[in-house]
C-alpha cells in the first residue's frame, strides 16, 4: 500500500476508534484537499505516533483547548474523550486543572461547552439511541 494509502487508512481507524466516524463529511464535500490533511496528516500520523496513547492525546488536546479558550471543536474532543473511557469527573478536573493556569473565564467556558455536550448525549439516550458524530455536531450547531 502506498504511504497516502496508509495514514488515510490509519486515520480513518482512528476516527472510528474517537467515535467520529461521519464528522469530516463536510470537510471532505467542501475542501478535498483539507480533508486530506486532516484524516491523513493529523489523525493518521500525529495522532497514532507511537509514544503517548489515545487517552493521552485526547486530554492533551483538550488542555490545549480548553486553555486557549476554543470557541468552536471541543465537543468533538469531550465526545470522544467519554466515547474512550474518559469520565466525565475527569474530564471535568482537568477543566479546573487547567482553568488554574488559563483563567477563570477560559474555565467558565469549557466548564458551559462540556455541560452543553452531556446535555446532547443525555437527549440522545433518552432516545435508547445512541447519535453518530454527525448528528452530535449538528445538535451542538443547533444549540449553538
Amino acid at each position: 500500500m502506498s504511504k497516502y494509502i496508509d495514514r488515510m487508512k490509519r486515520g480513518s481507524e482512528l476516527l472510528k476508534k474517537m467515535g467520529k466516524e461521519g464528522m469530516l463529511g463536510d470537510q471532505k464535500a467542501n475542501s478535498p484537499q483539507l480533508y486530506e490533511l486532516t484524516l491523513g496528516h493529523l489523525y493518521g500520523d500525529i495522532w497514532t505516533r507511537p509514544h503517548l496513547s489515545l487517552r493521552d492525546r485526547e486530554l492533551i488536546t483538550l488542555a490545549a483547548n480548553i486553555a486557549l479558550a476554543r470557541t468552536n471543536g471541543n465537543h468533538s474532543h469531550y465526545h470522544s474523550a467519554l466515547h474512550i473511557g474518559v469520565t466525565k469527573n475527569q474530564i471535568m478536573e482537568l477543566i479546573i486543572h487547567v482553568g488554574h493556569y488559563a483563567g477563570w473565564p477560559a474555565m467558565g467556558l469549557a466548564a458551559r461547552q462540556f455541560k452543553r455536550v452531556l446535555d446532547i448525549r443525555a437527549a440522545g439516550q433518552k432516545k435508547n439511541k445512541p447519535e453518530s458524530a454527525k448528528e452530535l455536531r449538528a445538535a451542538w450547531e443547533r444549540n449553538a
